[in-house]
């Protein structure tokens, strides 16, 4: 399902059901320690989605290790991000050469817990979901703004090696194209890369569920240095 926001070039694969016949890699399977039963189905069917998408890229899989914001660690040559959420898991993945970063994020199409959207909504953001709200009250704009920031940082993150708070975009949906523009108010640092200040994504909202997605072109740059991974 999350394929329909993603362009070409990328691989995604999702599931509704649980995947546990694989065998994880020893430093995946340390990444795990002692989760609980939910934690480990959860990272299980991640996992086997992500082998998946290696082969559909004609890549042979290996272990995605995980770095110390609990990110995936993709092995050189590839950009990708995973999700999950209650009932959905995902993997989306590309080559480097083609895509500077990949960001996806899946949520139920609920309302945010109380107090959420206070601390994840910017000031400038709340009448545009107010507006949206009235427009289309089946869609969980909050939600979708929570998930599209998530998309967001998820992009950001492998690139810049820093925390980038909720704070720090500001972000405009489109009912009708079913988009987001994402505009960041902390600077990308310098990866070696051209890198754009706003982020255009796009959404989906079907069967229950919230899907956001964000993929950034790779742009070349007179800096010499060779960007991250």
């Amino acid at each position: 399902m999350i394929e329909e926001i993603l362009p070409a070039g990328v691989v995604a694969v999702d599931t509704r059901e649980e995947l546990l016949d694989i065998e994880l890699y020893p430093e995946e399977q340390a990444a795990l320690g002692q989760a609980v039963d939910k934690r480990r189905r959860e990272f299980v069917t991640t996992r086997a989605c992500a082998r998946e998408a290696f082969a559909r890229l004609d890549l042979p899989h290996t272990q995605i290790a995980t770095g110390a914001q609990g990110q995936p660690l993709w092995p050189e040559g590839v950009v990708g991000s995973i999700t999950h959420c209650a009932g959905y898991r995902a993997c989306a993945l590309a080559r480097n050469a083609d895509l500077a970063g990949v960001g996806i994020d899946a949520e139920p199409n609920e309302p945010l817990p109380d107090g959420v959207l206070g601390e994840i909504a910017r000031i400038e953001e709340r009448p545009r979901l107010l507006e949206l709200t009235r427009a289309a009250p089946a869609v969980s704009w909050d939600r979708l703004l929570f998930s599209a920031k998530e998309s967001v940082y998820k992009v950001w993150f492998p690139l810049a090696e820093c925390w980038l708070g909720f704070e720090d975009a500001t972000l405009m949906l489109d009912q009708v194209k079913q988009t987001f523009q994402a505009h960041l108010l902390k600077p990308w640092p310098d990866v070696g890369i051209s890198l754009p200040p706003t982020l255009e994504g796009r959404w989906l909202v079907r069967d229950g569920l919230v899907l956001t997605a964000i993929t950034l072109p790779r742009v070349a740059s007179t800096n010499s240095r060779p960007g991250n991974e």
